[in-house]
């Protein structure tokens, strides 16, 4: 069964589903995975932090899933 993510997921949610995810993430300039905001901080609040456009990630990580 093929997961998706979306921009309101937690980041170690969506950390948990597979981990291939981490190098999509970090190409992108997510670089505080790690961090204890990450255990609380959706993806959307992380990337508006850090002036990142969400939806290209979260394209990307869909993609990612879904092969």
């Amino acid at each position: 069964m093929a997961k998706t993510v979306s921009k309101d997921m937690i980041i170690a949610d969506i950390l948990q589903i597979d981990r291939g995810i981490v190098p999509i993430l970090m190409e992108s300039g997510m670089h505080c995975l790690g961090c204890p905001s990450a255990q609380g901080e959706s993806l959307a609040e992380a990337c508006s932090v850090h002036g990142i456009d969400v939806d290209p990630i979260i394209d990307k990580i869909n993609t990612y899933l879904s092969k």
